[in-house]
């Protein structure tokens, strides 16, 4: 009976284990280059920012939707002089119909 439990924690332990090192590789990105400037700020993924320099951050609270929200993060890059922004968050806050984001800059 000892003989089974102990086979079947160690094999529940493995399998721990290995479920662990399988989700921190799902974590890593590749590094991609991130698009061509342009005259407007573009959104860049988290793997295209490896070779782009952070300026700042911003943040927006808008009512409307989530799309107004991602446009006023886009305008007020534009306004830092970004060449690129990933966002980070968009939400929905307690108030409905108000939506808050956070963003941060590349140059």
């Amino acid at each position: 009976m000892k003989n089974s439990y102990e086979k079947t924690a160690r094999a529940l332990g493995l399998g721990i284990i290995f479920a662990t090192l399988t989700a921190c590789s799902v974590l890593q990105t590749t590094p991609t280059p991130p698009p061509a400037p342009t005259s407007h700020a573009q959104e860049v993924q988290r793997s295209q920012t490896s070779t782009l320099t952070k300026i700042g951050s911003v943040s927006a609270d808008v009512i409307g939707s989530p799309m107004d929200v991602e446009r006023a993060i886009r305008h007020k890059a534009d306004a830092a002089g970004a060449r690129y922004y990933q966002i980070l968050l968009v939400s929905d806050t307690i108030r409905p119909g108000r939506w808050y984001s956070e963003a941060i800059l590349f140059k």
